[in-house]
């Protein structure tokens, strides 16, 4: 009996083995095609056709692909933190429309910069899924109606809170480069991540082991996200208000809000309900 039982148990072990292994080879598979299709040439998007016209921007060489991933990396965050003392400036020592108008110029270039990148960057083989890929183009959106919004009270009253709101935001994103980026490195070197995935405004599923403590800081911006939300909402209510664009502020920071806020929920949900699993299995 107790030779049964031994056997049964090592014969469970090897099959659990087995299932690992192939699972581990189904991964290695899957990422071996990603990465070949990634040298085919592929039709542009609707947007890359739209801003470049009908031009091939597959990249050739595992090196040009690297080197233009490294240098969106880098303008990243150049510009976010140019972006966090702009809004500085203007915040505490500039209160001057013109200054106001070069910021958001700058956070609509910004924008329209980095989904022309990340199309480009997706057309090489990098992986930005879902509503990441969107965030930007709302983004763009966003600060180009806060770019057309005219000098007036209703204008006056939101400035500072809008301001506010984007030092933090390059706060935030500063931090998550920085912690991203590390977390990348080590995740490629140990084989789990792909050469060309890149760092994001949000929160992943293979930022939980080591990010997880970004989640504050990422959920208290979302939910200011909403307060910028309400707050337009009662500003369009204003009698005085007469301009069209703080209504569609106040949609789109709602927007934001809950493609960031359900997104990362769920993540975070998926990846608990992942653990749960794997630790009753264990058990």
């Amino acid at each position: 009996q107790s030779t049964c039982s031994s056997a049964i148990s090592k014969q469970r072990k090897c099959l659990k083995d087995l299932r690992c292994k192939n699972i581990t080879q189904i991964k290695e598979k899957e990422n071996f095609f990603f990465d070949m299709e990634a040298y085919l040439p592929k039709r542009n998007g609707l947007y890359l056709n739209l801003v470049l016209g009908n031009v091939n921007v597959t990249l050739l060489s595992n090196q040009a692909k690297f080197a233009y991933k490294d240098e969106y990396e880098k303008f990243k965050l150049y510009m976010t933190i140019i972006l966090m003392f702009g809004a500085i400036t203007c915040l505490f020592f500039l209160n001057c429309r013109v200054t106001d108008e070069i910021f958001n110029f700058l956070l609509v270039w910004y924008y329209c910069t980095l989904t022309i990148r990340e199309s480009i960057l997706m057309s090489n083989g990098s992986r930005i899924k879902g509503w990441w890929v969107s965030h930007h183009y709302v983004s763009t959106f966003l600060s180009g109606v806060m770019l057309t919004w005219p000098e007036g009270p209703m204008y006056q009253m939101f400035r500072s809170q809008f301001l506010a709101f984007s030092i933090y935001q390059s706060f935030v994103q500063f931090l998550q480069y920085y912690y991203q980026s590390g977390c990348l490195y080590r995740l490629r070197a140990l084989g789990e991540r792909n050469q060309l995935d890149l760092t994001v405004e949000g929160f992943q599923s293979w930022m939980w082991r080591g990010l997880t403590f970004l989640l504050p800081f990422l959920f208290f911006g979302h939910f200011w996200q909403l307060y910028n939300s309400v707050t337009l909402f009662r500003l369009a209510l204003h009698e005085d208000c007469k301009e069209w664009q703080v209504f569609m502020l106040a949609l789109t920071f709602l927007v934001l809000f809950l493609g960031n806020f359900l997104t990362t929920v769920k993540v975070v949900h998926q990846k608990v309900q992942k653990n749960q699993e794997n630790v009753q299995k264990n058990d």
